[in-house]
C-alpha cells in the first residue's frame, strides 16, 4: 500500500480569479453607492484642492442633508459643462473610463466646483465692494484663491428650479457657470447631476487630509424678502 500522504491541493488560478472578481464587484458596489475616488486635473479649486490630488467622494452626504451654499460638489457636467458625447468612439471611451475608475486620470466630464447659488437665488457680480451677492446680500468668500477677486466677469442671473450656480475657488483660472451664460442651461447644473461631496484628500500622502464642509450660513433672503 502506498503510504505517501496526499498533499493538500493548493488554491489554483480559479480561486485567485474568483477572489479578484469578488473584490472588483464589491469595489464597484461601494463606489457606485457610497464612496468613489476622483482625480483633480486642474487648479480651478485651489487652494482647497490642487491639480493631481485624488479625492474620496461621498455619494450619500447630500441624502441626509440637502446641498447648501458654500458646499463643494463633484458633478457630471455632460449637457452643461461638457458635450453629451465625447466623439472618440466606444472603445476609446471604455479605455478612458477604466483609467478614470482606477483614479489614474481625470475626467473630461466630471467636475468639482463650489455652490454659490441654489434654485431660485439671484446671483450677481458684483456690488460696490467687489463682492458677489446672493439675493442682494454680499457673500463672504474666505476660500477664494489669494490674490483673486471674486470675479472679473459681470453676471446677473436667477438660478432656475432644480439647478445650481457653481464657481471654482481659483476664480482667475476657473471655467464655471460664469463661462457658460449663453450656453443651453446658462451654465447652471441640474441637481440630479451632482455625484457627491469630497470628504478626503487621499493622494499625495503629504496632502492627506479631510475636506471640511463649511458651516451652514444664515439663510440669505430670496427675492429681496
Amino acid at each position: 500500500m502506498d503510504q505517501t500522504k496526499r498533499q493538500p491541493r493548493k488554491p489554483g488560478w480559479r480561486f485567485a480569479f474568483l477572489a479578484l472578481l469578488l473584490a472588483v464587484v464589491i469595489s464597484g458596489l461601494v463606489r457606485s453607492l457610497w464612496l468613489d475616488i476622483y482625480f483633480i486635473p486642474s487648479e480651478s479649486m485651489e487652494p482647497l484642492l490642487e491639480g493631481g490630488d485624488r479625492i474620496l467622494v461621498s455619494r450619500t452626504d447630500f441624502t441626509a442633508e440637502p446641498i447648501r451654499r458654500g458646499d463643494v460638489v463633484v458633478f457630471d457636467g455632460r449637457g452643461t459643462f461638457a458635450p453629451l458625447n465625447s466623439g472618440k468612439g466606444p472603445l476609446a471611451d471604455a479605455a478612458t473610463a477604466a483609467t478614470r475608475w482606477l483614479g489614474l486620470t481625470g475626467s473630461d466630464t466630471t467636475y468639482v466646483k463650489r455652490v454659490i447659488g441654489l434654485p431660485g437665488d439671484s446671483v450677481v457680480c458684483c456690488d460696490a465692494a467687489g463682492k458677489v451677492t446672493v439675493n442682494g446680500e454680499p457673500v463672504d468668500e474666505p476660500y477664494v484663491f489669494p490674490g483673486d477677486v471674486p470675479s472679473t466677469q459681470k453676471f446677473n442671473s436667477v438660478v432656475p428650479e432644480g439647478r445650481l450656480w457653481l464657481m471654482g475657488d481659483h476664480r482667475s483660472v476657473s471655467a464655471d457657470s460664469r463661462s457658460l451664460l449663453g450656453a443651453p442651461g446658462g451654465g447652471m447644473v441640474p441637481l440630479d447631476r451632482v455625484i457627491g461631496r469630497p470628504v478626503q484628500i487621499v493622494w499625495p500622502l503629504d496632502r492627506f487630509a479631510p475636506v471640511p464642509r463649511p458651516a451652514a450660513a444664515a439663510p440669505t433672503p430670496k427675492n429681496g424678502q
